[in-house]
């Protein structure tokens, strides 16, 4: 007679420990998925860039401008400022030596374009930058709270659109120190309205969608909406103000400072117009004098405008921008 065994049970096994880990690989996944869909939005958009001759040759004379700007102290010496140690004679013409001539203290004027550039452009960049800051802040906060807020805040806006921005610029530069920071300021705080108004145009059409609506239903505070979803999409509209305030701030810079509101310590494009003034470069015909800082000028402004003009078309591409 056979004895039937017992049936034996399996060891159970230990079920996987439930940690961060499987948290944690999920959000290093998403994020890698997001820095994969960033990298191939910057290519798709380098590639539609690409095909803006306009916009290709004015991001090359930026980008060479900005180099000699950074590589001052090497290409010119950290002496070209200097009055006291000037190499030239006064109101030199251009020659071998000096290829743009000299000013009133006989400094070589190729030099102090090159340190100029320094200034200009940083104060453009800056003074652009806390304009869009400050007109992305009001434009998005108006176009979210509707009410009493919204009408206040565009009244506001309007009463600044309205008023000279030049004249608002001169008048803060005049009762404040003059220094580069003065600068920044007071042609940031002038020139953020027309920024808030295309802001908020398209904060009121992001928030019009059905997910908006779903957001706001699941729980979503207006800290939230604001952060998460509005700004995303408001954000090519302001990259691209951003590159078109930049040549208004540096024209607006050189306006300030041949008015003699600069920082007289500091050499810029607009200075240097303001000393050939001085110099009476004008009534005597020094045209060295005055035409390569001018001419800088309007190369700079012309250079962000050609880069602004095709990043707007390729952010917004029914705009139909000529290439």
């Amino acid at each position: 007679m056979t004895t039937e065994s017992a049936p034996t049970n399996p060891a159970p096994t230990d079920p996987a420990p439930a940690g961060p880990a499987p948290a944690a690989a999920t959000a290093k996944s998403a994020r890698s998925l997001a820095w994969t869909r960033r990298r191939h939005s910057l290519a798709r958009f380098w590639r539609e860039y690409r095909t803006h001759r306009a916009g290709l040759v004015g991001l090359l004379a930026l980008v060479l401008i900005g180099l000699a700007a950074v590589f001052a102290p090497l290409l010119v010496g950290s002496d070209a400022q200097s009055v006291t140690e000037a190499p030239g004679k006064p109101m030199e013409s251009p020659s071998g030596e000096f290829p743009l001539g000299t000013d009133q203290f006989g400094r070589d004027l190729l030099g102090l374009l090159v340190w100029g550039a320094r200034i200009s452009l940083s104060v453009g960049l800056l003074a652009a930058i806390l304009s869009v800051a400050i007109g992305t802040l009001v434009g998005i906060t108006a176009g979210h709270f509707k009410g009493w807020y919204a009408t206040v805040i565009m009244r506001v806006t309007d009463w600044f659109l309205v008023m000279p921005t030049l004249v608002l610029a001169i008048a803060l530069a005049a009762v404040m120190s003059g220094t580069i920071w003065t600068i920044i300021l007071a042609i940031g705080v002038t020139t953020w309205p027309t920024t808030a108004r295309l802001v908020r145009a398209q904060t009121l059409a992001v928030e019009s969608r059905p997910y908006i609506e779903r957001a706001q239903a699941l729980g979503g505070g207006h800290g939230h909406i604001m952060a998460r979803h509005v700004l995303p999409n408001v954000m090519p509209l302001v990259l691209a103000q951003t590159t078109l305030v930049i040549s208004g701030a540096i024209l607006t810079e050189a306006t300030l400072a041949f008015l003699g509101l600069g920082d007289p310590t500091s050499v810029s494009w607009g200075g240097l117009l303001q000393d050939a003034r001085e110099a009476g470069a004008v009534s005597a015909g020094h045209w060295w004098y005055l035409a390569p800082p001018g001419l800088a000028i309007a190369a700079v402004a012309l250079a962000f405008t050609l880069c602004g003009r095709a990043v707007e078309s390729v952010l917004n591409p029914r705009l139909g921008a000529s290439r």
